[in-house]
């Protein structure tokens, strides 16, 4: 059974860091891009990076470039998303999903297909 299973949120303060995994089990990462999303409560659904299959290439949305940083170990067959600086806007559940493209221009993340979506893991941002 193909799946994404993400970990690593929790509670921080602001100006911490928490680096979010994206496991997956039933196929091998580095042959799929993988994207990182997030939703906050009463907001849409927002790209914030990804990874690609075929060189690693990443890519970033704008508002969150210097920030975030998307990685893969391909033998934890894991993606990761470093988070540095945590600020209360961060405050969402952030999910990983296999994507078809990695392109962002702008806070625009353009992809067509998303697939095998993780439960997602929670991150709050408080003091």
């Amino acid at each position: 059974q193909l799946q994404l299973v993400e970990s690593g949120g929790g509670l921080v303060q602001p100006g911490g860091s928490l680096r979010l995994s994206c496991a997956a089990s039933g196929f091998t990462l580095d042959y799929y891009t993988i994207g990182w999303f997030r939703q906050a409560p009463g907001k849409e659904r927002e790209g914030l990076s990804c990874i690609s299959a075929s060189d690693g290439t990443t890519s970033y949305a704008d508002s969150v470039k210097g920030r975030f940083t998307i990685s893969r170990d391909n033998a934890k067959n894991t993606v990761y998303l470093q988070i540095d600086r945590l600020k209360s806007e961060d405050t969402a559940v952030y999910y990983c999903a296999k994507v078809d493209l990695c392109v962002f221009v702008g806070d625009n993340y353009y992809y067509t297909r998303a697939d095998y979506w993780g439960q997602g893991t929670q991150v709050t941002v408080s003091s």
